[in-house]
C-alpha cells in the first residue's frame, strides 16, 4: 500500500487537573478535562471530544486517525524523562486543520510535556507551549489551521522532562516509530500518549470507527506497509471518511485481558464492553461503527462456553451506538482451527455466533469474514495463501480480502430500530 509523506500536522495536549502552585512552578496550562477511568458512562471523554461539535461554520471534526490506549508500557515505570517520543501515525481523512489528543490514562502522577511539534511546527494548549496531563486523564490540543493530507505519514513529536510514572502506551502498531535523545535515536513499534488526531473537514460524511482485535489492529502485515484491512478499507472509500481504527492485539468483548494493566506482552486492555463509550462513542465526526470482535472470547482462556453471551454482548454494544445514533456493522468470525487453542467444542461456540449474526438479529448489517477467507475444502480453517504463520492471523493477502469483503454500501446507512 502507498505510503507518501504528509503535510505537517499540529498536535496538542491540553491539560489534567493538578493545583495551580503545580501550574505556576512549571509553567503548564491546567485545563480540567475528562477522567478516563471508568471507562463506561455516556460522560466518559464526550465531554471534551463531542463527535458533532463543529469546527467552525467551516466544517466539523473527523477523526483521521485512532490509537487506544492499551495498558502502562512495561520498563518504563518513571517515563522517558528529557527524551524525544515522535509518533509516526498514518492519515485516512484529510483536512484544512488539525488537533490531537493525549492521554496518561496508566500514569499515577501528572505528566509535563514541555515540548510538541508536528514535524517542525510547534503545538499550543490553551495558548501555552508547555501542558500537564492529569494521572488517568487526556488533554486535547487548541486546533491548528494547517492542512493535512489524506493517506499520508505524520510525525507528532512530544518531550517528556521529567521521570514520572508509567508511559500509556499501544504496542504491536505494525508502524515504525522512534524515541531519541542526545546521543541516539531508538526505533520502536509503540505509540507512546498519543491516541487521536482529527481534522477539520467540509465535505467528510464522517467516521467509520472500527472497534476489534488484533485481526483488525493486523497482527501479521508487514510493518509501515499500511496493510491492515482497515487501511484497505479506507483506500477504497478513496479516503471520504475518517477511519478510526480501535483495533488491541488479544481484546476480547465480555471480559478484561489479564494483562490489561500491564505485563510482559501488554495484550488485551479492557475489555470491549467498558471501553466502548470512550473508543467509539467519543470518537470524532462517529457515524457507524464496525464491531469485528469474539474470537478472543472463543478461544483465549478462561474461554466463554455460552455463544448467547457473545451474541448478547455483541446486541448490547448495537444498542448502545444505535443510542447515539450510528449505523452498527458486525463481522462474522474467521476460522482458527491449527491454532494453538483450538477444539472442536470452541469451533462449535464461533459457529454458533456466526449464526446468529447472520440471520440479522444483532447489527444493522453484517460483513461475512468468515466465508471471505476460509478454505472451502477444509472450513474450520483460514486459506493457507491468507495465513501468516499461526493459523489464526493473516498475512497482507488476506487482510486485503478483508478489506475488499466489505460493501461500500454496507458502512452508509442509517441504523435499524432496536428490535432484535
Amino acid at each position: 500500500m502507498p505510503r507518501r509523506q504528509g503535510y505537517a500536522l499540529l498536535i496538542a495536549l491540553a491539560a489534567g487537573t493538578a493545583t495551580l502552585a503545580t501550574a505556576v512552578a512549571f509553567g503548564t496550562s491546567l485545563i480540567t478535562e475528562d477522567r478516563q477511568a471508568p471507562l463506561s458512562g455516556p460522560q466518559s471523554h464526550a465531554a471534551v471530544r463531542n463527535p458533532a461539535a463543529p469546527a467552525n461554520s467551516a466544517g466539523t471534526w473527523v477523526a483521521t486517525w485512532t490509537g487506544a490506549p492499551v495498558s502502562a508500557e512495561p520498563n518504563a515505570a518513571q517515563g522517558y524523562p528529557g527524551r524525544t517520543i515522535r509518533n509516526i501515525v498514518h492519515t485516512s481523512v484529510g483536512g484544512d486543520a488539525a488537533r490531537i489528543t493525549l492521554s496518561n490514562l496508566f500514569g499515577a502522577a501528572p505528566l509535563v510535556i514541555d515540548q510538541v511539534a508536528v514535524n517542525t511546527r510547534q503545538v499550543t494548549f490553551r495558548g501555552l507551549p508547555t501542558v500537564t496531563v492529569a494521572a488517568g486523564r487526556q488533554v486535547v490540543s487548541d486546533p491548528v489551521v494547517v492542512p493535512v493530507a489524506p493517506d499520508s505519514d505524520l510525525e507528532v513529536t512530544l518531550r517528556t522532562p521529567y521521570a514520572t510514572s508509567p508511559v500509556t502506551q499501544h504496542p504491536n502498531t505494525h508502524q515504525t516509530s522512534y524515541l531519541a535523545d542526545e546521543r541516539a535515536t531508538w526505533s520502536t513499534t509503540r505509540w507512546r500518549y498519543l491516541t487521536a488526531v482529527d481534522v477539520r473537514n467540509k465535505t467528510s460524511p464522517g467516521a467509520i470507527v472500527v472497534i476489534g482485535d488484533s485481526l483488525t489492529a493486523g497482527s501479521g502485515s508487514t510493518t509501515d506497509a499500511n496493510g491492515r484491512w482497515p487501511d484497505v478499507l479506507s483506500d477504497r472509500l478513496r479516503h471520504l471518511y475518517g477511519i478510526a481504527n480501535q483495533g488491541i492485539a488479544g481484546n476480547r468483548l465480555l471480559r478484561d485481558s489479564p494483562l490489561a494493566l500491564g505485563g510482559a506482552k501488554s495484550l488485551g486492555g479492557p475489555s470491549a464492553a467498558r471501553r466502548f463509550d470512550r473508543d467509539v462513542l467519543s470518537v470524532s465526526g462517529a457515524k457507524t461503527v464496525i464491531i469485528a470482535l469474539g474470537i478472543n472470547d472463543v478461544q483465549q482462556y478462561p474461554q466463554e462456553p455460552d455463544p448467547r453471551r457473545i451474541t448478547a454482548g455483541l446486541r448490547a454494544l448495537t444498542e448502545r451506538a444505535h443510542a447515539q445514533g450510528l449505523r452498527v456493522v458486525g463481522a462474522t468470525l474467521t476460522p482458527f482451527q491449527g491454532y494453538s487453542t483450538w477444539t472442536p467444542e470452541r469451533n462449535a461456540v464461533r459457529l454458533a455466533v456466526n449464526e446468529e449474526i447472520r440471520s440479522g438479529r444483532i447489527f444493522d448489517a453484517y460483513v461475512d469474514f468468515d466465508r471471505a477467507v476460509r478454505d472451502p475444502y477444509a472450513p474450520n480453517r483460514i486459506l493457507p495463501e491468507y495465513d501468516s504463520g499461526d493459523r489464526l492471523h493473516f498475512n497482507d493477502a488476506g487482510y486485503r480480502t478483508l478489506g475488499h469483503a466489505i460493501g461500500l454500501d454496507t458502512v452508509d446507512g442509517t441504523p435499524k430500530a432496536d428490535a432484535f
